[in-house]
């Protein structure tokens, strides 16, 4: 974890460089500009405090209060609006009197810490995948703080930079003070996204290569240590929550004797869709030989809860292994699951033997199944290779990550997903070969590539639309218009 708690420091502080700092550098160089000399390190206090508390329970904020993170946001924009008043006014409305003066900036740094959003890359995205489950330990804890630190590093230089200013002018407090207020305006109306979606249009190579320091060998293995279930032993009884498709109700207890692979996957999800060609291949080469496959579904959005849906989908990808619904979670929760895909290996006297979690691994995971069996057989699985560098994006409240990016026109969201009003549009800069998103209702979508007019896609069912089929990955921005308004968008995956 040590590695990881480093490597988190050293990408907080590369962070300065990025286009996502843009939006919030007229904040944090105004922040230093009134007050006394400690100021700037109640700011740092702040926005530490802030950005890893909310980064790691913001999700489950949501889900148990029902407040959305847009009213959140909403309150620090109006912090920051009152603290920019305060320097044109020259008088200090907000001081927290039984704290000490380094934290007399306090606020504005919790402010701070919840409108900013990071570009995220692989150790952060993992600290938002723990989030979105309710899985936070002290491992994610600390290494969202040490992250947190490495940005406060550059920060503070700024803040304490900013000061020299005060002796400039005698206005200069005033000016920063508008600065901020037009910032807080802007962040408001969104602006700020849009400013820098327009600087990655301008300037696509921008910050490409930041988060590359902490994509490594070394990172990832330790990753995989932080997502993998730390003991293995009995496999608990799955329970059901819906239906069985393809066969009758099992139990573990009644395979005994048999290998059994449990895959947790749901309809919509791109990860798990690509893993199903090699399912179904160690299917039909194993099944007569004791190997039991059993699809877990569980949903990640309510329709993904109708019966209908899930046959439907079994149909369309021609499942021929048994799959049960899991809506309640209780086998998720049972095998203490986080992962959509996730497979579970359990031997003929029910213990789980291997585990596996995302895409990838395949000739090992089939070895494992030839261990199991006892078989010796040759294994010629099709070359496995990720294109897409775009982790997975959601929309609605809950859970949405809108760091890259920039809307217009009326928008609604609940914590599952967002709705277009009529003539909306959404903009979004990735880097991948294939775009895919999750849809529901009854609409047209408008889809254009880097400007240029690519199809409309006509949303008629809840599933997966695919928006852009490229021969090569590459840096690009997508926009999507809406002449309906009667689209649910849930969530964005890349191929």
């Amino acid at each position: 974890m040590s590695l990881l708690i480093l490597f988190a420091f050293l990408g907080g502080i590369v962070t300065i460089l990025s286009p996502c700092i843009l939006p919030i550098l007229p904040i944090v160089l105004s922040g230093g500009i009134a007050g006394g000399k400690q100021r700037p390190l109640g700011i740092i206090l702040g926005f530490i405090v802030s950005f890893t508390f909310f980064t790691l329970f913001l999700n489950a904020i949501v889900r148990l209060t029902g407040i959305s993170s847009d009213a959140l946001r909403l309150v620090a924009v109006f912090v920051i609006t009152f603290f920019g008043i305060s320097m044109v006014l020259g008088k200090e409305i907000f001081k927290i009197s039984f704290m000490p003066k380094t934290t007399n900036g306090f606020l504005l740094g919790m402010s701070l810490g919840l409108v900013w959003t990071p570009c995220v890359g692989p150790i952060l995205a993992a600290i938002i995948a723990l989030a979105a489950t309710s899985t936070v330990g002290l491992d994610a804890v600390l290494i969202t703080l040490s992250y947190s630190a490495g940005t406060s590093l550059p920060m503070l230089i700024i803040l304490y930079g900013g000061r020299k200013f005060i002796k400039t002018s005698p206005n200069i407090q005033k000016i920063f003070g508008v600065l901020m207020i037009l910032t807080a305006v802007a962040i408001y109306f969104s602006w700020d996204r849009q400013f820098q979606t327009y600087i990655l249009t301008k300037f696509p190579n921008y910050g490409v290569g930041l988060t590359k320091l902490e994509d490594n060998d070394l990172v990832r293995k330790q990753l995989v240590k932080m997502k993998d279930p730390p003991n293995l032993g009995k496999a608990p009884e799955p329970v059901v929550g819906g239906q069985w498709f393809n066969g009758n109700p099992t139990t573990i207890a009644s395979l005994r004797g048999k290998v059994v692979l449990l895959d947790f996957w749901t309809y919509t999800c791109i990860n798990c869709i690509r893993t199903l060609p090699y399912l179904k291949n160690w299917h039909t080469k194993y099944k007569d030989k004791g190997l039991v496959i059993i699809g877990v579904h569980t949903p990640e959005f309510e329709f993904e809860k109708n019966p209908n849906n899930v046959a439907k989908a079994i149909k369309d990808f021609g499942l021929e292994y048994l799959v049960m619904q899991d809506n309640d979670y209780a086998t998720w929760t049972a095998f203490s699951n986080r992962y959509w895909p996730a497979k579970y290996l359990i031997d003929k006297e029910g213990n789980i033997r291997y585990t596996h979690f995302g895409e990838g691994e395949y000739d090992q995971t089939e070895k494992k199944i030839q261990e199991l069996l006892l078989l010796d057989m040759p294994i010629d699985n099709p070359t496995y290779e990720i294109q897409s560098r775009t982790p997975e994006t959601y929309l609605g409240a809950a859970r949405g990550d809108y760091s890259r990016i920039s809307t217009s026109g009326t928008w609604t969201k609940s914590p599952e997903f967002a709705m277009p009003g009529v003539g909306a549009t959404l903009t979004f800069r990735f880097n991948a070969a294939k775009v895919f998103l999750v849809m529901r209702g009854n609409g047209k979508v408008n889809i254009y590539l880097d400007d240029e007019f690519v199809k409309e896609v006509s949303v008629d069912s809840d599933r997966l639309y695919e928006l852009i089929n490229l021969p090569q990955p590459g840096d690009h921005i997508l926009k999507l218009e809406f002449p309906d308004d009667n689209v649910e968008l849930y969530a964005f995956t890349f191929g």
